[in-house]
This record gives structure tokens, C-alpha cells and sequence, in this order.
């Protein structure tokens, strides 16, 4: 399948030598591994402010592709919506998946060889069994209150 991110012409691993906030906003895109997991659906327990991911997906989720179906526009279609920058991801790493390239970086952490910037191959992160691929069911088909019945256990 065809890279929905175009990775030509970034720097050479600039993932490891580029702080996040002094990244070109390609290279900042090109960290995204597209496993889907950030449009998943979190519940945040606010006694503890520990976040669970469920398997209920956003309605702008394609969990074959694993992309937003209308990424650019997203946050006029889905309002509360996060977009992830460098500004803000001090705020919100916490409830990024842990194998999340953003949350890694943030972290000091490296990335993993499924990452399609160290593998060269947008499969891999599928292959590896990272994604969401195929089995998330979308919001629309689960009542807010049902979410807790949908949790699933993250990888580390």
C-alpha cells in the first residue's frame, strides 16, 4: 500500500537529531507511524488522571487504512478533536499511546524498528501488530456509557 505520508526528502533521521519544536512541519507529520491508536476513544479516570484507550473508535477513523478520512478538516467535523503539536504535546503525551513516535520522542525514548521512518515500509507498523487495524468499532455504534465495556490493554 501506498504511503499516505510523504517521507521523500526529509532530512536523514532528523527524528534524532532535531528537538520536536525545531521540526519542519513535514517532518513532523512524517513522525505519525499510522497505527490508528491516537483516534481511539479514552476514558480518563479523574480521581487519578489515569487514561485507559477503548476500542471505540472515532466516526473519522478508517480502521483498514488506519488514517483520518478527513484529516485536514478534522477538527471542523469533530470538534473536540486534539491536534497534536510541538506547542502542546507537553500536555497531552500522557494519554498518547505509549508506542506513539510523538510520546517517544517527547520522552527521550528511540524509535521502534516497525516505525516507518527507520523500516521505509508504512506496512510494518501493521505487520508488527501495532495498529488498530480492523478491529475497532466505530463510536457511532457504541453509547458513551457502554465505552468501559469496549477497554483495552495497551502495549507498553
Amino acid at each position: 500500500m501506498k504511503d499516505p505520508i510523504n517521507r521523500d526528502g526529509l532530512r536523514p533521521r532528523f527524528w534524532e537529531r532535531v528537538p520536536l519544536r525545531n521540526l519542519a512541519p513535514r517532518e513532523w507529520e512524517a513522525l505519525c507511524d499510522g497505527c490508528g491508536k491516537c483516534c481511539l476513544n479514552k476514558l480518563e479516570d479523574e480521581e487519578t488522571a489515569k487514561v485507559v484507550f477503548t476500542r471505540v473508535a472515532c466516526r473519522l477513523l478508517d480502521d483498514e487504512l488506519c488514517r483520518c478520512v478527513h484529516y485536514e478538516t478534522r477538527k471542523q467535523i469533530v470538534p473536540e478533536c486534539v491536534v497534536l503539536t510541538p506547542e502542546n504535546i507537553a500536555d497531552i503525551a500522557y494519554w498518547m499511546p505509549r508506542s506513539c513516535a510523538y510520546r517517544l520522542l517527547y520522552e527521550g525514548k528511540p524509535l521502534y524498528d516497525w516505525h516507518p521512518l527507520i523500516s521505509g515500509d508504512p506496512e510494518t507498523v501493521h505487520a508488527a501488530g501495532m495498529s488498530v487495524r480492523g478491529w475497532t468499532v466505530p463510536e457511532f455504534d457504541v453509547p458513551v456509557e457502554d465505552w468501559e465495556d469496549h477497554v483495552i490493554d495497551e502495549e507498553p
